[in-house]
């Protein structure tokens, strides 16, 4: 239903930075959280960065202080600023929405994703 397409990746070498960029064809404001995963190579899909529906972020250790997450309501548009890459940064990336809400008295959760993004980053 809700469609997530994301933009902004790309190859860059070391030291270096791009912004990624996640649309959403409904507001964003309508999801408890809204983030961003990544999948290495050989590795398991984990969490980067997450922004929750009040404004507080969390991040992955790996990325703290390199990595940040903003959004811009009016566009329905989330972002990942990430400066300083290194070649261990080298996945895709995934934007995903949360939803948490109750239906007739049961909790629900559901959760949305983008196409994926290619981030690679030389040495």
């Amino acid at each position: 239903q809700v469609q997530l397409v994301e933009s902004g990746g790309g190859l860059v070498q070391a030291g270096g930075s791009l912004r990624l960029s996640c649309a959403a064809s409904a507001s964003i404001v309508s999801f408890n959280a809204m983030g961003w995963y990544r999948q290495a190579p050989g590795k398991q899909r984990e969490l980067v960065a997450a922004m929750r529906s009040g404004g507080s972020s969390n991040y992955a250790d790996s990325v703290k202080g390199r990595f940040t997450i903003s959004r811009d309501n009016a566009k329905n548009t989330v972002y990942l600023q990430m400066n300083s890459l290194k070649p261990e940064d080298t996945a895709v990336y995934y934007c995903n929405g949360h939803e948490g809400y109750y239906s007739q008295g049961d909790w629900r959760e559901y959760d949305y994703w983008g196409q994926g993004t290619q981030v690679t980053v030389s040495s």
